[in-house]
């Protein structure tokens, strides 16, 4: 596995985050609903609060039209109530003006004191089914249009879907310098490598084994070096982690032990991105997966029976899940979007366990779009226990 080089300079930390369930994505046994753990308003902003008492970077807040909460109101609603986490806001391209997507992103940015991170999306909307090709277009000129507002007095854009000439970008600057809110982005398709490669700062991808995952980032390394450019790349990832292996293995069986496979399968395919290549590929995974549901020593595919998109989770002891991460980071992978059932209890063991021997830091501060503060370097960094 080739280490692949970064955009962020001098960085030996990494962004960890987690993740705010707003499109019905909780539970105690995966595909049983639970009341308690309904998407509202008050358990997702619990899910943030407790996020950020923990010490994570950032956290994921993702976006459905079909279940959960809005995803820019619930940003909106989190700006008062938080004072250091980074919001990583998911913005389905297409389904807001991009001039008025500009001006909203950006007063969202002022709110948070440039605490604003964007997910690019690309999905379907209800009702469409639009080729590929076309989706990452419309994607790409959304984010052109979007760099324009945020870096120019003046919009004038010709593109496939978007023409405006001449528009006035006042007041929908950002409060972050240097163009703004950072853009990260998951795609499997070539459209979709070469609109991360020029346009985006950060590459997701979903989990599979460390072989795949070195292809993919090879391969946008490549495609990003032809416009003069370098990424960071990022994991989505969900997390079960114990005091022992024995422990966090018993635990991944128990939240699978009422799931039904039927009602797994329509839980994954309610979502609009469940044909998706990248979706594809998560199931490959757990077709090539041993009789416990692991295709890597400490990576199990059972999470997603139960779930589209990221759908398999580190299991292990404390150590194990560290030195998991600690392998990551050595390919180049800097930021870490982490989850685990229910978010918040495994939030605390994620927390309380493997957070404070990570060095941790914010991208934007690294990419100097904030001004940069010294890397959180809990007591006991460093310290493998």
């Amino acid at each position: 596995m080739t280490i692949v080089p970064i955009t962020s300079p001098d960085l030996d930390a990494a962004e960890v985050s987690w993740f705010s369930a707003l499109c019905s994505d909780d539970y105690q046994f995966l595909g049983v609903p639970d009341g308690a753990l309904r998407s509202s308003w008050e358990h997702c902003s619990a899910i943030v609060k407790e996020a950020e008492s923990q010490g994570f970077r950032n956290i994921l807040c993702p976006s459905s039209y079909q279940v959960g909460q809005d995803t820019l109101s619930f940003v909106a609603g989190c700006a008062p109530i938080t004072e250091k986490i980074n919001m990583l806001a998911a913005v389905r391209c297409g389904e807001m003006q991009p001039i008025m997507l500009a001006r909203t992103l950006a007063t969202l940015d002022h709110m948070l004191k440039g605490r604003l991170t964007v997910n690019i999306i690309s999905s379907d909307f209800p009702g469409e089914k639009a080729d590929s090709a076309y989706r990452y277009q419309r994607s790409r000129e959304v984010v052109e249009i979007l760099k324009q507002a945020w870096t120019q007095d003046e919009i004038t854009y010709k593109g496939e879907v978007y023409t405006f000439e001449g528009l006035t970008t006042d007041p929908a600057k950002p409060y972050q310098q240097n163009g703004g809110p950072l853009l990260y982005f998951g795609g499997y398709s070539p459209a979709a490598l070469d609109l991360c490669a020029q346009h985006c700062d950060v590459y997701l991808m979903w989990p599979e084994t460390k072989d795949d995952l070195a292809g993919r980032m090879k391969a946008v390394h490549e495609r990003a070096a032809e416009y003069g450019r370098t990424l960071d790349y990022g994991l989505r990832v969900h997390v079960i982690v114990r005091d022992t292996e024995a422990e966090a293995r018993e635990y991944a069986q128990y939240i699978v032990s009422k799931l039904d496979d039927e009602q797994g399968r329509a839980i994954r395919e309610r979502a609009l991105d469940s044909g998706s290549l990248g979706v594809s590929h998560q199931a490959k995974n757990r077709e090539l997966a041993d009789m416990e549901g692991f295709i890597e020593p400490h990576l199990w595919t059972g999470v997603g029976r139960a779930r589209s998109g990221c759908g398999a989770a580190l299991v292990g002891s404390t150590d194990q899940v560290l030195s998991e991460l600690e392998n990551y980071q050595k390919m180049g992978i800097r930021a870490f979007i982490l989850s685990g059932y229910p978010h918040i209890d495994e939030c605390r063991h994620f927390g309380s366990r493997v957070l404070p021997q990570m060095k941790t830091c914010s991208l934007p501060e690294a990419y100097g779009r904030v001004p940069k503060e010294t890397p959180m370097t809990p007591l006991g960094a460093g310290v493998r226990r």
